[in-house]
C-alpha cells in the first residue's frame, strides 16, 4: 500500500470512527432515558447524513488548497447539515422531506 492509500485509508477510518462515537451519543442516552427514543431508521438516517458530510468534509480539506475557501465551502457543508438536521427533528420548514 503507498502512502497515500495509506492516509486516505486512515482519514476514512478516523471519518468512521467519529460518526460511530456521534451515534453512540443518543444510543446511550437511550439506556438512561425516555426522551430520547431513537429507532433503527432514525440511526441509519443521521449515520448516512454524518457520513456524506464528514466524506464532504474530507474532500474539501484535500482539494482546496485556499485556506479561505476551504473555510467557506466546509461551513456551507456544516449548515446544511445543520438544516436538514433540524427539518428532521423538528420539521423547522414543514416539508414533507420531515414527515410533517
Amino acid at each position: 500500500m503507498t502512502t497515500s492509500k495509506a492516509n486516505v485509508t486512515r482519514r476514512l477510518a478516523i471519518t468512521i470512527g467519529i460518526v460511530a462515537a456521534l451515534l453512540s451519543i443518543p444510543f446511550i442516552a437511550m439506556q438512561f432515558t425516555n426522551e430520547v427514543n431513537w429507532d433503527l431508521t432514525d440511526f441509519i438516517i443521521m449515520g448516512a447524513l454524518l457520513l456524506v458530510t464528514g466524506l464532504a468534509i474530507e474532500l474539501v480539506t484535500r482539494k482546496i488548497t485556499s485556506a479561505k475557501w476551504r473555510f467557506v465551502i466546509c461551513a456551507v457543508i456544516l449548515f446544511i447539515l445543520f438544516l436538514i438536521w433540524a427539518e428532521l427533528a423538528v420539521g423547522l420548514f414543514g416539508t414533507p422531506f420531515a414527515g410533517s
